[in-house]
């Protein structure tokens, strides 16, 4: 297939166009290495969205470099584990990983923003922060210091609050409860007095049927279903406060990012743009499907009672001041975000939640 050819027809979209007309053809294909990279990822084959994501990432790039850059994907286990990605990226393993920043928050809890954090930003707002509020040169500071250079390249959306075996009403109910869920939001749920323990998401289902976790929380209706969590857990709870939004990044040697040619530096964005949009509207159509065959499967749909709300929204603003005395990178990219979300709360309620609302409201009233 014709690179230019490709970018009108695959829905790149306009980063990919505006590289097209930045690096013509002939310049590709005469003057620019071939490459053949590897990339792993932290996702099984079977969740064909978020491991799909860095598919599609990867022939982006190939077919808009007419095949001189090829990106060779791997699932979690190929080559590292699935919680590895970083570790084999950092070390020259591979020269790519497809991840989520947050599975690296034992080594810095600033790795938690590149992906989300407990009542952080919703899935435009953490766009709009990457892209326009400062958000994706703060985190990039932060990872040179683990000769990291990252990128978003996939959304889920807000997620589902996951899978219990028994019903949870109030904060009480969370006391001694072993629950899958990692990262700030696994100390969230600890200062509530769950047990939280950090799984890939391809142990999970082992995990529950043999007992050894009580609960579980992944992604949402599309990916959950695939691994059968409904199976052993009938109640799933909404909404996932601590994924307002879950960003993918794709992380690349910092060495193997700055020794790129221009040409191809600027792909990788492109290819990492279309990646992210992709993702999330693949998510959006498929997930209300799966949502209703889960319930009409005998999957038992549950809100968050408000009281569990709110001692997580306490809880984790306590746990964040806490960071902040402690880290100088947290506090920075904290204050930044925040500070955006701000603002950005604020203008949704006037125009996107007022008509969300609306049409919920007509939803609920079988008007739709």
């Amino acid at each position: 297939m014709q690179r230019r050819k490709f970018l009108r027809t695959t829905g790149v979209g306009s980063a990919a166009v505006a590289v097209s007309a930045a690096v013509a053809a002939p310049a590709i294909a005469q003057s620019m290495p071939e490459l053949k990279w590897r990339m792993t990822s932290s996702f099984p084959k079977s969740l064909d969205t978020l491991f799909g994501g860095a598919e599609y990432l990867a022939k982006v790039v190939s077919e808009a470099t007419d095949k001189k850059f090829e990106i060779k994907v791997f699932a979690a286990g190929e080559i590292v584990p699935g919680l590895q990605v970083v570790d084999a990226v950092q070390n020259g393993t591979v020269e790519m990983g497809q991840t989520a920043s947050y599975y690296y928050y034992g080594k810095d809890p600033t790795f938690a923003f590149g992906t989300t954090v407990p009542f952080g930003l919703n899935t435009r707002q953490m766009n709009a922060w990457m892209r326009f509020g400062g958000g994706e040169n703060l985190l990039n500071e932060f990872y040179k210091g683990y000769k990291l250079y990252g990128m978003a390249a996939g959304n889920t959306g807000c997620q589902m609050g996951g899978w219990f075996r028994k019903e949870i009403n109030t904060v009480d109910d969370l006391k001694g409860l072993k629950i899958r869920i990692g990262g700030l939001a696994g100390q969230v749920m600890a200062k509530l007095g769950a047990v939280p323990q950090q799984i890939a998401g391809g142990d999970i289902y082992p995990a529950l049927e043999k007992g050894t976790i009580d609960a579980a929380e992944w992604v949402g209706p599309y990916d959950d279903q695939k691994l059968g969590f409904n199976k052993i857990a009938p109640h799933y709870y909404y909404p996932g406060w601590w994924e307002g939004t879950a960003a993918i990044h794709a992380f690349i040697g910092l060495d193997k990012w700055n020794a790129l040619p221009k040409g191809y530096q600027e792909i990788l964005r492109a290819a990492c743009a279309a990646a992210n949009s992709w993702m999330v509207g693949k998510y959006d159509a498929q997930n209300p499907k799966a949502l209703r065959e889960l319930v009409a499967g005998g999957t038992k749909l549950h809100p968050f009672s408000p009281a569990i709300m709110e001692a997580s929204f306490k809880a984790a603003n306590e746990i964040y001041a806490d960071i902040m005395a402690k880290n100088a990178n947290f506090k920075k990219v904290y204050e930044s975000m925040t500070s955006f979300r701000k603002d950005e709360v604020l203008w949704f309620r006037v125009a996107e939640n007022t008509y969300d609302n609306f049409m919920a409201h007509q939803s609920a009233s079988n008007k739709l």
